[in-house]
């Protein structure tokens, strides 16, 4: 029984080993990433569009939702810069930024991924994630970390500039430089280039002073924190409000109200698909982020548990007037690195960021916007990869093709229609590679029993008996191609006597496949040649064996190939065990390349 509740609550297997040591080493985790979420939280909601404690409400409730139901030690739940950026595109279409209507709308994306979050979970289908290939991840994250970067901009500058992808952003930003506030330019271009500096040079500088590895990583990652002083600091004592810079201003000091948004169905079932969209896109980026750090200690990551997780830590934002939310890199990564031990680190963390909420936030009304827009840029410049790009340019041109159209998409028209395409023409290239499958002509390697490709090796061939290597499943986008490739075969070649089909690398035959192969047997058999198989696979046998196919194949079923080779043509058999027998020249089979015109990829 309490193995049981032990699954959906993870917390009582963790709890039961929870000592005096571990709550300390969890107290100094989250008063370290406490002090860093501040700042980011703040950012994160004013990227989102949002007023700028709902960043922080989203770091309260959720961080102890996912602490009860999460199974990464040391993942740290809360805002996001791309989903900040995804909830802004989506809320943009119901309301205008700031309004309650599009706060109501960020409630509503939260519920409604940490809905679609739990279901997927409770029927444990973690697997519709890998439907976002990595180049289709790697795009949309770097595209949106250039929009994000791009959008931070105009509080960089001082000026008004919007839109909701890079050519309306840019055209909105030439337009309005003229407009360029100094003072705003130099506190923003200032944090900008100290962000920069911490990232790249700070940590080597700490450990030059005789801090510890572990100290200096800390340190060098908590460098918004500093920033966010010195921001403050300067305003104040400048008098830098007065000459135009934007600051953060009252931030109400309550704690977050519990309720439901109100209940509208036509804007519900509006946000439902970005809502899905948000969801696994959150929980793709929280589970690579647990996984990895996972690894480090050797610990397990349940995904479909994650879902749940997650689930109840949307849930959790979205009764709490948060936003979406979901496990962050760098606040993962602090909290790995300040000794976290178990997920009470993110409770712990929930209480600190409450009590900034009550007693801090009046020290932050001078804090100046351009360094919460600095903080963000540093932060997603970090998620742009190009060598990702180049890498999987001279990989894979199909893959690239996914990526470039993920990229170019939303850049040009927005996050989630790029996303979109990126899943759609992936899935369409792998519909359309599958259906065009890898099949080979196979002979003996002499003096061995193995068979390898008569176009890339020197083999020993048969003109009675032919051995065609399938390298792919057959299922309904390829059955037709095999048939074809049967055919070609079979008219290139008077004197054959035996066709193998060799399926070492075939998983799975769906009904369109072994309608296929029936009529392939069929086709043979009235024109005199035996068709057999050889190495299928256990689980496909079993489907064949509830069928009547076996019971009509004209020829046999063989456990490996060189059985079939010795049983069909002895003596080639023996010939190339002893090398005596005629070899056939790598590329020596015409029909695939050429009666097939290329389609067959027979390489």
């Amino acid at each position: 029984m309490l193995r049981t509740l032990s699954r959906f609550f993870p917390v009582l297997e963790w709890g039961r080993d929870y000592r005096a040591s571990t709550l300390l080493n969890d107290s100094v985790a989250a008063l370290i990433v406490t002090i860093m979420l501040i700042p980011q939280s703040l950012a994160y909601a004013l990227l989102a569009g949002l007023p700028p404690q709902v960043g922080l409400y989203a770091s309260i409730l959720p961080l102890v939702a996912y602490a009860l139901f999460g199974t990464s030690r040391t993942l740290a739940v809360g805002p996001v810069a791309i989903l900040s950026l995804m909830t802004a595109a989506a809320a943009g279409r119901i309301a205008a930024p700031g309004s309650e209507a599009y706060v109501q709308a960020a409630l509503i994306l939260a519920l409604l991924s940490g809905l679609i979050l739990l279901v997927m979970g409770l029927f444990r289908m973690g697997f519709l994630a890998n439907f976002l290939s990595h180049p289709v991840i790697s795009g949309f994250i770097t595209a949106s970390g250039i929009i994000i970067a791009a959008s931070q901009l105009k509080h960089i500058l001082g000026i008004e500039a919007h839109g909701h992808n890079l050519v309306e952003i840019t055209h909105s930003l030439v337009i309005h430089l003229p407009d360029t506030n100094l003072p705003t330019l130099v506190v923003g271009g200032g944090s900008l280039a100290f962000l920069f500096w911490v990232r790249g040079r700070f940590k080597s500088l700490l450990k030059g002073a005789g801090l510890s590895e572990q100290a200096a990583t800390i340190l060098a990652r908590t460098g918004p924190v500093f920033a966010v002083i010195a921001g403050i600091l300067a305003v104040w004592s400048l008098g830098l409000e007065d000459r135009g810079v934007a600051i953060l201003r009252d931030v109400p000091r309550d704690l977050p109200e519990i309720g439901l948004p109100a209940f509208d169905a036509q804007v519900w079932r509006q946000l439902a698909g970005s809502a899905a969209l948000i969801a696994l896109i959150g929980f793709v980026e929280s589970v690579s982020v647990a996984q990895t750090l996972a690894a480090k200690k050797r610990q397990r990551v349940d995904p479909n548990q994650e879902l749940i997780g997650l689930g109840a830590a949307s849930l959790a934002a979205g009764v709490s007037s948060g936003y979406p939310v979901t496990g962050g890199l760098a606040r993962s990564a602090v909290n790995f690195d300040a000794g976290a031990q178990t997920p009470a680190a993110g409770a712990l963390t929930a209480i600190g960021i409450g009590l900034a909420t009550v007693f801090l936030t009046p020290l932050l009304f001078y804090l100046p916007q351009a360094v919460l827009a600095a903080t963000i840029i540093v932060a997603v410049l970090t998620l742009v990869d190009l060598k990702a790009v180049r890498t999987t340019w001279r990989y894979s041109k199909s893959d690239f093709a996914a990526m470039a159209a993920t990229i170019l998409v939303t850049l040009g028209a927005g996050v989630e229609l790029g996303v979109t395409t990126g899943v759609a023409l992936s899935l369409f290239l792998h519909l359309y590679n599958t259906s065009r499958p890898h099949f080979a002509i196979v002979g003996q390697v002499p003096g061995t029993h193995h068979f390898r490709n008569v176009n890339r090796h020197r083999v020993v061939t048969s003109p009675r008996v032919l051995t065609v290597r399938i390298d792919e499943s057959l299922y309904f986008a390829n059955a037709r191609f095999l048939e074809d490739t049967i055919y070609c075969i079979l008219g290139a070649r008077p004197d054959l006597e035996h066709l193998i089909l060799m399926c070492p690398a075939v998983n799975h035959i769906d009904a369109s496949g072994l309608e296929s192969l029936e009529a392939i047997n069929h086709r043979l058999k009235d024109a005199g040649v035996t068709l057999h198989l050889s190495e299928v696979k256990g689980p496909v046998m079993d489907r064949l064996r509830r069928t009547d196919f076996l019971d009509e194949l004209s020829g046999h079923v063989f456990l490996h190939q060189y059985e079939a080779i010795r049983e069909l043509d002895f003596d080639t058999a023996r010939g190339a065990l002893e090398d005596t027998a005629r070899t056939t020249e790598p590329g020596g089979d015409p029909c695939p390349s050429q009666e097939l015109a290329g389609l067959a990829r027979l390489e």
